[in-house]
């Protein structure tokens, strides 16, 4: 059988929280667009869609039809190595968990600038959150995961609001950090105010 695997990330930008980077992996005869109405790159979407599509995704994993993964890589993984190689492994990992490695069937369909392992076939798109079905379900996957752990952490770190601005850079995000300094789930390498 040949299989597509779509792959993106979310949270690359933020101050604070994890990187996640999504993959999915169908059949190539399955089609996406049609078992997930309403599909669309994360950013376009609302959260109560984004939502929607992900208890969809869960039903066709339940089912059989497709699998996923989210690889989620810590604050302090990133100031350790790096956002680049944080991503870089994400990617490599979640293969790994994915894909079978005699299986030469697979073609990768990759986000922005993003690259798998060269062993791989596949094909970079810019903009592929946006034109290619099975990235665009990678960034549901990546954005509500990550999503879901910044609310969940917010109860620990209630003074940030990381269930509202999910630890990007917004004003109160900001003020918060004049006034507490960093916590444990802020990326140091990313703040250089306080």
């Amino acid at each position: 059988m040949s299989w597509v695997v779509g792959i993106d990330e979310a949270g690359r930008g933020p101050l604070a929280g994890p990187v996640a980077v999504g993959l999915i992996r169908a059949p190539e005869s399955f089609d996406i667009l049609a078992a997930f109405p309403g599909l669309n790159d994360s950013k376009k979407l609302t959260e109560k869609a984004r939502e929607r599509l992900f208890v969809l995704l869960e039903e066709r994993v339940n089912a059989g039809d497709i699998s996923y993964s989210v690889e989620l890589r810590s604050a302090e993984d990133i100031d350790t190595k790096g956002i680049a190689v944080v991503i870089r492994d994400s990617i490599k990992s979640g293969l790994e968990a994915l894909c079978d490695e005699e299986d030469k069937e697979t073609k990768i369909w990759l986000d922005g600038s993003l690259s798998a392992p060269v062993h791989y076939t596949q094909e970079t798109v810019i903009k592929g959150d946006s034109l290619i079905p099975s990235i665009m379900l990678a960034s549901i996957a990546a954005k509500v995961t990550r999503d879901r752990l910044m609310c969940g952490v917010d109860a620990q770190y209630p003074q940030y609001g990381f269930a509202k601005h999910k630890g990007y850079g917004t004003k109160s995000h900001m003020d918060a950090l004049r006034v507490h300094g960093l916590s444990d789930m802020h990326r140091k390498t990313f703040i250089h105010f306080v």
